[in-house]
């Protein structure tokens, strides 16, 4: 999700020089072009940790640290071997992802659903009190309006698509975006992690 935010920065960024320069339009497009050439290169060439370490979880920057700890866990695969805080973390990743990227419909939607509670308690464990209680609300309201949506899951993307009619998980969405004015939903997570940092070291 972090990335996903630079992305939004560097576009906004050259968006800004534009107005402020004369560079042409296919000159801005060149610039951004290279640019996320560049970042995506690093993305896709990101040293993923099989084993993580105390000394590993030292040397990386927080601008990296939650996608590490990500991608480590996606390597452990089985749920039942996480710890508390490797829960939290992965199931608030899937939450963000989902959320930021389709609302809570989507989140239910797929078979991400099913860190519904993993995420809830994972947002009070790390202390985004005001995120778990908003996760609260959408767990529930989804449960009361389960049967009713169940309806759209055809596998069809006009399902999906119809599946946000009248839906009332919609709501929900503004009020998650605007929870990261509130709650720095990022540094709650990295504190946690620096501050537990045996729940994120590798046993085998």
């Amino acid at each position: 999700m972090r990335r996903l935010i630079t992305i939004l920065i560097i576009t906004s960024v050259f968006l800004s020089c534009k107005q402020d320069s004369n560079l042409t339009d296919n000159q801005i497009k060149t610039e951004l072009e290279k640019e996320f050439d560049t970042f995506f290169e690093e993305f896709n060439n990101r040293p993923i940790y099989k084993n993580l370490t105390q000394e590993i979880i030292d040397t990386i920057s927080d601008d990296n640290l939650i996608q590490t700890v990500y991608d480590n866990i996606e390597l452990i695969g089985d749920e039942k071997k996480l710890s508390n805080g490797q829960k939290a973390i992965y199931s608030i990743w899937w939450v963000e992802a989902e959320v930021n990227n389709g609302g809570f419909n989507q989140f239910y939607f797929n078979s991400s659903s099913k860190y519904s509670q993993m995420a809830y308690d994972g947002f009070k464990l790390i202390g985004a009190v005001k995120f778990a209680e908003l996760m609260n609300t959408a767990n529930n309201l989804y449960e009361e309006n389960k049967e009713e949506l169940a309806k759209y899951d055809d596998g069809t993307l006009q399902g999906f698509s119809d599946s946000y009619d009248d839906n009332p998980l919609n709501e929900l969405d503004t009020k998650f975006y605007k929870l990261y004015d509130e709650e720095d939903l990022y540094a709650l997570q990295i504190k946690y992690i620096r501050s537990n940092v045996n729940e994120f070291i590798s046993l085998d």
